[in-house]
């Protein structure tokens, strides 16, 4: 499923990024690389707000549904 529609407080790990190559790169040094786990904290509004390892990341709902995830076991 797209990072833009997974549920609030969802433990989510990453498949897949389809983005440029710039962006990927751009996101793998935010932390956001396939197999990384990361928790939805909001969905709301425009934005998906992300606790990535220790921080908060802020994606808008565009990128974030260029980013396939599945429930975390």
């Amino acid at each position: 499923m797209p990072l833009s529609i997974a549920p609030q407080g969802a433990a989510v790990e990453i498949k897949r990024i389809s983005a440029e190559d710039r962006v990927k790169r751009h996101l793998s040094e935010l932390g956001i690389t396939a197999g990384a786990r990361v928790t939805v904290l909001s969905s709301d509004g425009g934005n998906v707000i992300l606790l990535v390892k220790e921080g908060r990341l802020c994606l808008d709902r565009t990128l974030a549904s260029h980013i396939m995830v599945a429930m975390a076991a």
